[in-house]
């Protein structure tokens, strides 16, 4: 497995797959949800809402993840993923580790070859962005794939962090 960092805007990366760090209701917000859905065109909200009316009636759950095209953008797919909102009282780190493994998993599916993720969690839904990249790459480096992993920080912050959490990865047991 190859992880890199390419801060930036996620809508602009060269891969097959983009993660979105949805709401549940898959139809577009803000943030980097707001962004994909802008620049990826109406086909992204076609395709979600189709999946609205069929298989997911309740929306996405927290830590699921799931497909469709990526209509302008250059990527093939764009995976979904719902993250938790933080919480200072309830640990919900296996669900934010959940919305990254089961990205991986669809874009295996798929036949990905690349990937980039956003910090998910980490904007609105107020993860601490240490936290969160820690978590990130814990879980991408602890999963059993040979995708290209692109995380995109938004942000020195947000680049920072992640920047750290792939220098300490070898504390995670896995040599990326």
């Amino acid at each position: 497995m190859d992880i890199k960092i390419e801060p930036g805007d996620i809508t602009q990366v060269d891969v097959d797959a983009v993660v979105n760090a949805a709401n549940s209701s898959l139809l577009g917000g803000g943030g980097v949800d707001g962004a994909i859905h802008r620049v990826g065109g109406p086909q992204i909200l076609v395709e979600t809402k189709k999946l609205r009316e069929t298989v997911l009636p309740d929306g996405l759950p927290a830590g699921q993840a799931v497909a469709t095209t990526a209509g302008n953008l250059s990527a093939r797919w764009v995976i979904h993923t719902v993250g938790p909102v933080y919480s200072s009282s309830e640990d919900r780190s296996a669900i934010l580790a959940s919305a990254y493994r089961e990205s991986l998993r669809i874009a295996d599916e798929l036949g990905a070859r690349t990937v980039a993720f956003p910090a998910i969690s980490a904007g609105v839904y107020g993860w601490p962005l240490d936290d969160a990249a820690r978590i990130a790459v814990e879980t991408v480096v602890e999963s059993d794939t040979d995708i290209t992993v692109i995380f995109v920080p938004f942000g020195p912050d947000a680049t920072a962090a992640f920047e750290a959490a792939l220098a300490n990865r070898a504390s995670f047991g896995a040599d990326a």
